[in-house]
């Protein structure tokens, strides 16, 4: 069994480059090439194995072999049903229902979507551990971005923390809220007396939230939203604090008399695939609880 494998042919414009730098330029982390150096992976120029010294020369073919993955321990394959939207060799859109983690809890040690990647990985021959690039809260559908190696996770977050990552939900808050689109920019952190709860606080991290309303009912507004940061329950606390809390999450301030969860969805997810040069953008339909509340 090999490892993940990724491979180059030197052009001229880095020829004379050390290995070393070229694959800073690719974006291969400092730890990814001591885990390459002592845990079992290969750096080869016209397969023969070199150091990260060797000068490149023109039309040499540079390959590297990352160590084989291991599962996280504990982290256990379950048979789960997962919607996979979208896979490739390097990643998973998986549509979360609610009453799923995306990864395991002390409260909800089994059952998550890492299980159910573990168990889809095994049955598919894929030496690796679930790398959770985007995740969602218990209750909360809709899209899950997975990637299949360490290294393809750290590409993504990479693009993550530079907002390049856009997530798109749909949501449902209580009253009527104007005006019909805006901007939240309130910084969130830990409630004092809770390892749950968050609020604004002023000492929290910068959060920034926009909303654009899609529908006003009686008691209700339909929102589409997209978030600049992405802070634990953001959409969550951030409505909750301008007097809209999403219907059913109590949590929060909201009821739960026409629906027993927050009613929330994340609806799209677009990125920049790093091995296919091009921009993803995938869509998940409403649930039916969601669906039943807006009719």
């Amino acid at each position: 069994m090999t490892g993940f494998i990724m491979q180059w042919t030197i052009t001229s414009l880095d020829e004379g480059k050390g290995v070393r730098e070229f694959l800073k330029e690719q974006n291969i982390s400092k730890t990814a090439l001591t885990d390459i150096k002592f845990k079992g992976g290969k750096i080869q120029v016209n397969e023969q194995e070199v150091t990260v010294r060797y000068s490149l020369k023109l039309n040499d073919v540079l390959k590297i072999e990352f160590p084989i993955e291991e599962a996280s321990h504990g982290l256990v394959p379950e048979n789960i049903s997962l919607d996979i939207v979208y896979e490739d060799e390097y990643i998973l859109v998986v549509n979360k229902p609610i009453e799923m983690n995306t990864i395991p809890s002390r409260e909800h040690p089994s059952g998550s979507v890492a299980n159910g990647v573990i168990y889809h990985f095994m049955n598919s021959g894929i030496q690796a551990t679930a790398h959770i690039v985007t995740r969602l809260d218990r209750n909360t559908s809709g899209l899950v971005l997975v990637a299949k190696h360490r290294h393809v996770h750290h590409l993504l977050s990479m693009q993550q923390r530079k907002g390049r990552i856009k997530r798109v939900y749909e949501a449902i808050a209580e009253g009527t809220l104007e005006p019909m689109s805006g901007t939240i920019e309130e910084p969130i952190g830990r409630k004092e007396d809770s390892i749950i709860q968050r609020e604004v606080r002023y000492d929290g991290q910068y959060a920034l939230t926009h909303y654009q309303v899609l529908e006003l009912f009686p008691y209700y507004t339909r929102l589409e939203l997209s978030l600049e940061t992405g802070r634990t329950h953001q959409i969550r606390v951030h409505l909750s604090y301008i007097g809209h809390p999403l219907a059913g999450d109590d949590l929060y301030g909201g009821s739960k008399k026409w629906i027993n969860r927050q009613a929330l969805h994340c609806k799209k997810v677009e990125f920049y695939h790093p091995f296919f040069k091009e921009t993803l953008q995938f869509t998940a339909d409403l649930p039916q609880d969601l669906e039943n509340l807006i009719r």
